[in-house]
């Protein structure tokens, strides 16, 4: 009885002992997230449209000539962002029959079980979607891109935010619908629908070699998400990636400005919170996330009616913004 009393009590200590180094892991890789964050000051999100525009233009006037490299830059990028997404999903599956140590490889770095799992589904997923090029799977790694962006990227205050906002939407509206009485074309449209060449079909060509190798299909790159059309059979309905990411960052900072505030009313130095309405639990969040899916429900109706391209942010920076200004309101009052 004592051995087995002690052989038990050994076994609570060991589990302590892996409790204690999994909680420390998780909150040193929880701050090395915050230390890898990119805030956005008020200069940067001047220049991020000018910068969008200098890519936009060499992606329409040099993608014949580096649309192989597009093409491997972007499988190379989406691999490690889709790795990203899976990676809590790993952690969770893997958790209970492995360790959270990390093996070496060399000058590679260090990575856990979890990370070596979800980087090569990720790569497997990435090969599939450059042998088959199917829609899915390009909206599988356009997911990741948003996600991995969001993530890593965040804004300061409201102030960046609506800069950052009308500025895209000041570059957006001009490369839609302007740039085609410069360029005798729509920049915006062509770059985000043209297809290009599989790396794996050009180097097979290149080495001579048959088979499905060669015979790999057109890429469309993971700049955008797809999906069936519900108004034109056999066509499918485009959102640029940039649609999903800007007004993601505005809700990510009202998300924590959400929480900010809820620490400051739990707190000891204010005192109890004061009793909740109904209307007092909407929050920002809520309200900005409204006012997202009202501007896609917008901009997919007068796209369907009007125009044939869709064209979110004109709606989405409108909406995101204009309903935070209820919820301001109550809070002054």
């Amino acid at each position: 009885v004592g051995c087995r009393s002690l052989n038990m009590e050994n076994e609570a200590k060991s589990e302590k002992e892996k409790e204690k180094s999994q909680s420390d892991t998780s909150a040193l890789n929880a701050n090395k997230n915050e230390q890898n964050v990119q805030t956005i000051d008020s200069t940067q999100a001047m220049f991020l449209p000018v910068g969008a525009s200098v890519s936009l233009l060499v992606m329409f006037f040099f993608f014949d000539s580096m649309q192989t490299v597009f093409a491997t830059c972007t499988a190379l990028i989406a691999t490690v962002a889709f790795a990203f997404l899976l990676l809590p999903m790993c952690q969770f599956l893997i958790r209970p029959c492995s360790m959270a140590q990390k093996m070496s490889f060399g000058c590679c770095g260090r990575f856990t079980a979890a990370e070596i799992v979800s980087f090569c589904v990720s790569f497997v997923i990435v090969c599939l979607w450059v042998m088959t090029g199917h829609w899915l799977l390009m909206d599988a790694l356009g997911m990741g891109l948003c996600v991995a962006f969001i993530a890593f990227v965040r804004l300061p205050s409201l102030k960046v935010s609506t800069l950052l906002l009308t500025g895209l939407l000041i570059y957006d509206v001009f490369w839609v619908f302007f740039s085609s009485y410069i360029f005798n074309a729509n920049v915006m449209v062509k770059v985000a629908t043209r297809p290009a060449d599989n790396p794996v079909g050009a180097m097979a060509k290149r080495l001579h070699l048959g088979g499905m190798m060669r015979d790999t299909p057109k890429l469309s790159l993971p700049g955008k998400l797809v999906f069936p059309s519900m108004h034109n059979t056999g066509h499918f309905s485009m959102l640029g990636l940039g649609d999903i990411v800007m007004p993601g960052l505005l809700l990510c900072f009202v998300l924590r400005y959400d929480a900010y505030k809820r620490a400051q009313l739990q707190s000891a130095e204010t005192g109890l919170p004061p009793p909740a309405s109904n209307f007092s639990k909407v929050t920002y969040f809520h309200c900005s996330l409204i006012g997202y899916f009202l501007g896609l429900a917008d901009s997919d109706k007068v796209s369907s009616e009007f125009f044939r391209s869709r064209r979110s942010p004109l709606y989405c920076t409108l909406r995101c913004h204009f309903t935070l200004l209820p919820r301001a309101c109550s809070c002054l009052t």
